[in-house]
Parts: C-alpha cells; sequence; structure tokens
C-alpha cells in the first residue's frame, strides 16, 4: 500500500445549494459554515446578527448532490415557555447565573452565545441528516432551539448541583484576571500545584494565600468561580508585568495578558472553525458501513463506531454529542479507569459532571505508554468509522498514532483532532478554554462597554470547541461518504473563539466599537428575584420601577405595557421543576441530572 497522506479536495457540501431564514443571530452562523462546507446559495450573505429582532423560528434547507432534500427547523424556545431571543434564552436556561458566579449575582453574556451553538447544532442535524441519507436511511427533517443549546451548555453545572454531595469547592464570588502594577490585565494557568506555589513564592506571596489559592483555581473550570484571596491580587499588583512574565517563565506557569478584540480582528486569517482533508492511499477506500434501516431507527450515525481518547471536556463533549446521534462510542481510557470519575460531586460513586459528558459510552483501559497497548488500540481504530483526541500538541506523531499512522490500517477513517490553537497562532499559551479567551479578545466580548475585561470562567470555548468537534467529524463522515476516501478534520478553541466573537470581530475591522453597550443584558431586581427582558425592550423595561414588586407582578407590570421579559434562573436545580422546560430535564441511572438531546429528527 502506498503511504498515506493528506491532501485537501472537495468540501461535503460541494453541488449543494441551502436556503435559510429567520433570526439573524442563528441563521448567520448556519449560513456562514454550510458556505465553508461548500454550499451554494443564491441569497446575499447575512450582515450582523443584532441584538433586536422578532423573528423566533428558521428555517434551512439543502438540496442537490444526488440527496433528497435536507431540512432544519431552528427556534429560540417552544413557543409557550416566553422566550424570545438571545436573553431570555440565556436568563432561562441557567446561563446568566453561571457566567455571573465570579461577580455574585447572574449577568448576561454580552455575545449570542446560545443562538451561535444553536447556528452549530442546526448544522450539526443537516449533515446528519446527509449522512444518514448516504448509507441507506431515509431523509430526515432535524428540530432544534437556542434553549437546548443553552441547557447543553450548562449540563456540567446542572449535573454537579443535582448531585448527592456538595461542590469540593466553593461557590463564592471571586477570580481571575489578575492585574499588575502597569496595569496589565491577565490570565495565569498552570495545572501542577508545585509550578502555582513556585510562581506566587517567586512575587513574594504570602504562603497561606497560596496554599488556600490553589483549591479554587484548580476547580474553576467546575464552579465557573475561584474565590481567591485578596492576598494574591495584591501580590499581582505589586510587580511589573515584565517581572510577572519573568516569574512564569521561571517556574513552570503560564501568563497570557489579555488582548483587545481590535487586536484579533487585525490579525485575524479568516480560516474556517474546522480543516478538512482527505487521505489518499492511491486507491479509493473502503465506504462506511451501510444498514438498511438502522440509520433511520438507531439514528442516523446508527451503526458507526467512534473511538474517543479525550480529557476534559472539548473531545469528551464532541464525541458525547455523536453517541446521541446514535454513533456506538468507546472511551479510550488510561489503566485504573479516567481519573475524572472521581471528580465530586457523585452520583451514585461517579462523578456528576463526568456522567454529563459520557454516559453511554463504553470504557476501553489502554495505556498508550505500553507499545502492546498501542498495538491494541491500532486495531480497534482498525474497526472503527472514527477516531478522535485532544492530546497535546505532537503527542500522537510520538505514539505513532496521528492520522497518517492510524490510515496505515484503516484507509476509511475519520481522524479528529480537538486542539487548543490549530497551529494558527505564534507563541501561544497554553491551549485552556480561559487562555485562549483572554489571547482571542473574548475576555472584551463577554463584557459590556463600561467594564474591564474579564474572561467568563463558564467554560465557553471548551463546549463550543467540543460542538464544533462534532460538526467537523459529521463534515468529514459526510466526506468520507461522497469521495470514498478516509478525512482528517482538525477543530480548535481558537476557532470557538472566533466563531463566537465574529460578529464583534467584524465592528472592529471596520473600526467601530465592537463591545455592547454599557448596560447590556444586566438583569432587573424585583423584590424576590430577578427578571431579564428581551435584548429588544431592555431600555423601556429599565425605565419601569420593578424594585417592590415580586417577579410574576413585575413580569405582568411589564407584558401589560407591550413588553417581554422572563425570570432569570437563579438555582440550576430549580431547572428540573421549570416550567418553561417542562418535561425536558430527566435523570439517569446514576441519578443525575440530564439534559434533553440538542434535535429531533422526524
Amino acid at each position: 500500500m502506498a503511504s498515506p497522506a493528506t491532501t485537501q479536495t472537495v468540501r461535503p457540501l460541494d453541488t449543494l445549494r441551502f436556503d435559510t431564514s429567520g433570526p439573524s443571530q442563528i441563521t448567520s452562523v448556519v449560513a456562514d459554515h454550510l458556505r465553508l462546507l461548500g454550499a451554494r446559495t443564491d441569497h446575499p450573505a447575512p450582515g450582523d446578527a443584532s441584538a433586536a429582532g422578532t423573528t423566533v423560528t428558521g428555517f434551512t434547507t439543502l438540496t442537490g448532490g444526488g440527496f433528497d432534500p435536507a431540512h432544519a427547523t431552528v427556534t429560540w424556545a417552544d413557543p409557550a415557555s416566553g422566550l424570545v431571543d438571545e436573553a431570555t434564552v440565556q436568563a432561562a436556561t441557567g446561563v446568566m447565573a453561571v457566567h455571573g458566579r465570579r461577580d455574585g449575582s447572574p449577568r448576561g453574556l454580552a455575545v449570542d452565545y446560545a443562538a451561535t451553538a444553536a447556528g452549530v447544532l442546526t448544522v450539526q442535524g443537516l449533515l446528519a441528516s446527509l449522512v444518514g441519507q448516504a448509507r441507506g436511511g431515509a431523509a430526515r427533517a432535524v428540530t432544534t432551539g437556542a434553549d437546548r443549546a443553552g441547557l447543553l451548555a450548562v449540563s456540567q453545572y446542572l449535573a454537579a448541583a443535582g448531585a448527592d454531595e456538595d461542590e469540593a469547592a466553593e461557590l463564592a464570588p471571586g477570580g481571575p484576571p489578575f492585574t499588575s502594577a502597569d496595569g496589565i490585565l491577565f490570565e495565569l494557568e498552570t495545572l501542577d500545584p508545585g509550578a502555582w506555589a513556585a510562581f506566587w513564592r517567586a512575587l513574594e506571596a504570602p504562603a497561606e494565600a497560596l496554599r488556600a489559592g490553589w483549591r479554587p483555581f484548580q476547580f474553576r473550570y467546575a464552579t465557573a468561580c475561584a474565590p481567591f484571596p485578596a492576598a494574591l491580587h495584591l501580590t499581582a499588583r505589586s510587580h511589573t508585568w515584565e517581572r510577572i512574565r519573568r516569574a512564569a517563565a521561571a517556574y513552570g506557569a503560564e501568563v497570557c495578558a489579555l488582548r483587545p478584540l481590535a487586536e484579533r480582528a487585525a490579525e485575524h486569517d479568516g480560516a474556517a472553525p474546522w480543516a478538512l482533508a482527505t487521505t489518499v492511499t492511491g486507491r479509493l477506500t473502503a465506504r462506511s458501513h451501510r444498514l438498511p434501516g438502522a440509520a433511520h431507527s438507531g439514528g442516523p450515525l446508527a451503526g458507526l463506531t467512534v473511538l474517543e481518547a479525550g480529557r476534559r471536556i472539548q473531545a469528551p463533549l464532541a464525541a458525547h454529542l455523536l453517541g446521541r446521534l446514535g454513533a456506538d462510542v468507546i472511551r479510550i481510557e488510561p489503566p485504573g479507569g479516567d481519573p475524572l470519575r472521581g471528580m465530586p460531586p457523585a452520583c451514585s460513586g461517579i462523578s456528576a459532571r463526568w456522567l454529563a459528558l459520557n454516559r453511554g459510552k463504553r470504557a476501553v483501559e489502554i495505556d498508550i505508554k505500553s507499545e502492546a497497548d498501542r498495538r491494541r488500540l491500532r486495531e480497534l481504530a482498525a474497526g472503527a468509522d472514527v477516531f478522535l483526541h485532544n492530546w497535546a500538541p505532537g503527542k500522537a506523531a510520538e505514539l505513532g498514532l496521528d492520522s497518517e499512522d492510524l490510515a496505515r490500517v484503516n484507509p476509511a477513517l475519520v481522524y479528529a483532532y480537538t486542539s487548543g490553537w490549530a497551529d494558527r497562532i505564534e507563541d501561544a499559551p497554553m491551549g485552556t478554554d480561559f487562555m485562549v479567551q483572554a489571547r482571542t479578545g473574548v475576555g472584551e466580548a463577554v463584557r459590556p462597554a463600561g467594564e474591564a475585561p474579564a474572561p467568563s470562567l463558564m467554560t465557553l470555548l471548551d463546549v463550543l470547541g467540543g460542538l464544533l468537534g462534532s460538526e467537523a467529524v459529521l463534515a468529514g463522515l459526510l466526506l468520507r461518504e461522497r469521495t470514498g476516501h478516509g478525512v482528517r478534520v482538525d477543530s480548535s478553541l481558537l476557532g470557538a473563539a472566533d466563531t463566537l466573537t465574529a460578529p464583534a470581530l467584524r465592528r472592529a475591522a471596520r473600526g467601530e466599537n465592537p463591545r455592547r453597550p454599557a448596560g447590556f443584558r444586566v438583569p432587573l431586581a424585583t423584590a424576590d428575584g430577578l427578571l431579564a427582558p428581551a435584548d429588544a425592550d431592555a431600555r423601556a423595561a429599565a425605565a419601569h420601577d420593578l424594585g417592590a414588586l415580586s417577579t410574576a407582578e413585575a413580569l405582568a407590570r411589564l407584558r401589560a405595557d407591550g413588553l417581554t421579559a422572563t425570570a432569570v434562573t437563579t438555582e440550576l436545580s430549580d431547572l428540573h421543576h421549570d416550567p418553561r422546560f417542562t418535561g425536558s430535564i430527566s435523570r439517569d441511572a446514576h441519578g443525575a441530572p440530564a439534559v434533553p438531546d440538542p434535535w429531533s429528527f422526524a
């Protein structure tokens, strides 16, 4: 067999056409991604998504390429829920509550996070429908919604809120970024407690403060807050940025100054959020398994096998979504099992957060440091359809498990790598969620004008990166069906950041203020809670004196004036009984809360 190589060829949606309409915040993402995947349309590209608007339902149709038409419907939410836009969806699904933990009170993201995720889910559904058709299934229409996207985004936090035990770290206000003596806002990252301690000792932080700060720092990905001792912030403010950088470099920590959106816009290369390349072996590879009827009855990916060697959130979530589309997911874990299975809080002895990402997967323990076990992994890959991982850069090649290595044993494989930076940024820091937020201007985008930039401690990019990873795999599966070749796909947290901030980056590139106005998506206080007006009604709602009214009374007052608003979810455990999501949230076999599938097919 000829030595495998990868080369860019046709795109998975070449020769197909699409039409889309609906809420601009959602359909602009749908249209952008369909174009990047090769589909064409007779309609011009949508402009910047507006915060205002009354359209609540979107429709997309893909035609051509020898397929029956594929139809997708996307809504903000069930019409009976009263959720009509990004602000009300964020409020109801708990996104505001989680994002606001570091501030001590729910607050809205100044980016259209639920809409962006819903747009990606819509494209996923269309791709899955076409993959199912190509494998012998019937054409199926897909429906999704921004409310489902919001629930998916908070699923780990919701699972923890419904666990059998308390959180391992305190849920209290606080967290990065830190500020240097010369006014530089920066993020700090290390996975090593020794490096954490050495860095702060080099800056002469009090010993008790650095000890007390490690646990909230370590668990901030899980809790979305980090109540550090004030002494750590004071220590940072007593040193220049150059001194801080030297200390980090000397002791194995990493720091990253928060970059503005204008700077990211100036360097943005316009790349798609993923890359696809066919694997060429000198002959057409075997086509994917065809299971007549199974692709319809068990989900569009029924009968396909996904091997996942993922850590943390990004790759496990991507594989989790592929499993929800019907694939059999086999999780590769180290000897003794994934240590994150024991991460508190637990449900029936298993980490609630781990279950949110990994329920329903099979597990195989493999020591990738062992040549014998690496052979076992290659044998598994020989019979799989997808191999997905998010190992550190260069690790797969070092182990002999890169795309070219596995193409030798399975030329039809879709090889997927979900990374931090996709090798697109020189001198990039560690490719973790908060560092990517800092480097790409997300810290500025999520806060409105008049507030200091601060990356969200909600894992925005890990979740959106997982969505893009599964979207890329589905595109790769479709490309395999259409070309007969295996495919390598690459996605990244950088791609997630650029997807999320695309409207702001376009404003910055035009020389406009890329940030939303001061006070944007700040909930209004009532006598017993908070409410969030729809973006279009926010100014008028803020003019009302609602502080003495109950939330129910305040909502009735606004409705009487023709204004739309919804109550802000402040406790995620309340989502189980929230009438806006009747029947949506269940519990799995371990008792952990489980959000609904993000799509339905008919």
